[in-house]
């Protein structure tokens, strides 16, 4: 049972993953994030808030990062693009570019340099923000749906359902006290008073480098998709994403996943249709 509930989650890690797009006519919806870089504050300036009007004036659907998102962009993750503007250094103008990047973190596109001039702060982000945003106008993008995309969506969410019964089923065995709860349209599973994850942030990691961890201390620190682990060098060992089932996580960049079983997290792969598994000491 445990061998077919990894190879549901595998399929989902494929079908999410292989339709990566490089026309921003594919992507429905652009992600703005709380707070710049290179701003001390969440929308300081209102720069964030700028961003997301800028891009429903081109066109866009725009989402601030952390807002309830729709069920499409839940199943499917690679409908979206995250966006960013990143500071160029310079003493006597502001200078600004905007990147927007596919859910593989891949940049798509970066456009020219907005510039000011102004030496007042508010008004020299806005002035730059604006600028560099204009160059959307001549790209004259429109939403053009895939057909691949409408596949996948259906395959994920067949394959999300799938996953909540085979973890009821498992759950029901391992623990009779585990509480059933009528999955969410994220198809998750809830735990009676088991505590939410708790973690802090950094950055990338070499694939399967997990396959040869021991006993080490892993810690987990927040990401925008879930966590990456981090060995006590600190070096990234492997990031992991959710998938809408409490405590199982794919692991990106292999065919694999992580889950929590007996108060143990278990890593468990699938090469050339031999199940391995290794228990690891995570710290949340």
């Amino acid at each position: 049972m445990q061998t077919k509930f990894i190879h549901i989650l595998i399929t989902c890690l494929i079908v999410t993953s292989v339709f990566s797009q490089v026309n921003l006519n594919d992507y429905k919806y652009v992600i703005v994030p709380k707070k710049y870089d290179f701003l001390k504050e969440a929308d300081q300036y209102q720069i964030n808030s700028l961003s997301k009007f800028l891009f429903n004036k081109y066109g866009f659907q725009t989402l601030m990062e952390g807002e309830k998102y729709p069920q499409e962009l839940i199943q499917n993750r690679c409908l979206a693009l995250k966006s960013d503007l990143l500071k160029d250094p310079g003493i006597f103008r502001t200078k600004l570019n905007l990147t927007l990047k596919d859910c593989n973190d891949q940049v798509i596109y970066t456009s020219p340099v907005g510039e000011s001039r102004e030496k007042e702060y508010k008004q020299a982000y806005n002035e730059a923000t604006r600028a560099a945003f204009k160059h959307l106008e001549l790209l004259n993008y429109k939403y053009v749906p895939q057909e691949n995309t409408v596949a996948v969506s259906s395959l994920v969410s067949r394959a999300n359902n799938e996953v909540t019964e085979e973890v009821q089923t498992l759950k029901k065995e391992q623990n009779p006290e585990v509480v059933e709860v009528k999955p969410s349209p994220e198809a998750s599973i809830v735990k009676k008073s088991e505590p939410k994850l708790q973690a802090v942030a950094a950055t990338v990691v070499a694939t399967n480098e997990i396959a040869q961890i021991s006993s080490d201390i892993l810690y987990a620190q927040v990401t925008e998709n879930g966590f990456q682990l981090v060995d006590n060098t600190p070096k990234v060992v492997c990031r992991i994403s959710e998938t809408g089932v409490k405590n199982v996580y794919l692991v990106e960049n292999e065919s694999a996943i992580i889950y929590k079983q007996n108060d143990e997290w278990i890593y468990e792969a699938i090469t050339k249709g031999i199940k391995k598994q290794k228990t690891l000491n995570i710290k949340f």
